[in-house]
């Protein structure tokens, strides 16, 4: 019996050891604090349910397309949910009151269209509520927005200039086509200015407003070319201006006489490059704006760098003030890689 006993108990305490040392082993897996209940893994980098908002504008234009697209990329890069909001137009006190619908969801981070400094008091009230806002494409500096995510405007512009200056051989009148006032797009004319000051031989003859709208572009650049009969080019800063710009020339049949630097990759644009319309384009990388965004706010949550002992108390964001993504020119020798296939 005592023999039984001891055999008995023998199999109690290897059962034990072995219950003892397989709960080590699964905490140790999972992550698992047993002693708390608390699983490090999910506290600290789970992302399932985090969501990041989008709230653009202009949804009417091609070009934002790739605003989704890179928005869609970082949610499957980064296992998080992302919603895309957006409007037809340029209207501030929409992109307001979508904004605050945005907050109203206390997501991870917002990522916005810099278009106005009407939106100041809508991004700052987010940032004071402890979410993150990265602008994309065009910045508001003066508000509180944690970073600026896009285009080195000026930088572009610059691209273009030189582009311009060596199609129209460093000499003649040329014009630009711009939206003045819209905070993006000046640094972009400065840009032109400053590239093709350098040229004695070129005369920068006026600066066309398109309205952010393809008609107009053509009506602008028609008035241009026939107050300017001798016009050697034409650069638009923005997207509609370029197709404007390619139907004016072929109604005035000057097709090849006058040299044209567009801006985006629209299919209309590339197709006009393909024909000999546009000489060439300067093709921002924005699919990188959206994604770029996401990662920055996502850092921000679960890999806050300590720049300083209390970043929030220094006033440090722990996040790059701007980022540069960057453009690329696009003419007849690489024109077809750009095209969309959607």
């Amino acid at each position: 019996m005592k023999k039984i006993l001891l055999c008995i108990m023998c199999l109690v305490l290897m059962f034990s050891f072995f219950a003892c040392s397989n709960e080590k082993k699964e905490n140790q897996s999972t992550g698992t604090n047993s002693s708390k209940g608390i699983d490090k893994e999910t506290s600290n980098n789970s992302t399932e349910n985090e969501i990041y908002i989008y709230v653009s504008v202009l949804d009417n234009l091609e070009y934002f397309y790739d605003h989704r697209l890179g928005l869609e990329l970082a949610g499957k890069a980064f296992g998080v949910k992302t919603e895309y909001i957006s409007q037809p137009g340029l209207d501030v006190n929409k992109q307001v009151e979508q904004l605050e619908q945005a907050i109203a969801k206390k997501p991870s981070g917002i990522i916005t269209f810099g278009s106005d400094d009407g939106l100041i008091p809508v991004i700052n009230k987010a940032i004071d509520e402890g979410i993150p806002v990265v602008t994309v494409d065009a910045d508001i500096p003066k508000s509180k927005r944690t970073t600026y995510v896009g285009t080195g405007n000026y930088n572009a512009g610059l691209t273009g200039g030189e582009k311009l200056a060596e199609l129209i051989g460093k000499k003649g009148k040329v014009a630009i086509l711009t939206i003045p006032g819209q905070p993006n797009l000046e640094p972009r004319v400065q840009g032109y200015r400053d590239a093709l000051s350098k040229y004695p031989d070129i005369e920068i003859v006026q600066i066309g407003d398109t309205k952010n709208d393809e008609i107009q572009a053509v009506k602008t650049t028609a008035e241009i070319l026939q107050k300017y009969p001798d016009l050697s080019g034409v650069a638009s800063v923005e997207a509609a201006g370029g197709i404007g710009i390619q139907t004016a020339l072929k109604e005035a049949g000057k097709v090849g006489k006058v040299k044209v630097v567009a801006m985006d990759r629209s299919t209309q644009v590339l197709s006009a490059i393909k024909d000999g319309v546009i000489d060439a384009t300067v093709v921002q990388q924005t699919q990188l704006m959206p994604f770029y965004a996401v990662q920055i706010m996502r850092n921000l949550k679960h890999n806050a760098m300590p720049i300083s002992s209390d970043n929030k108390k220094a006033g440090i964001t722990g996040a790059p003030y701007s980022v540069d993504t960057g453009t690329v020119i696009v003419d007849k020798n690489n024109f077809e890689y750009f095209v969309r296939n959607n």
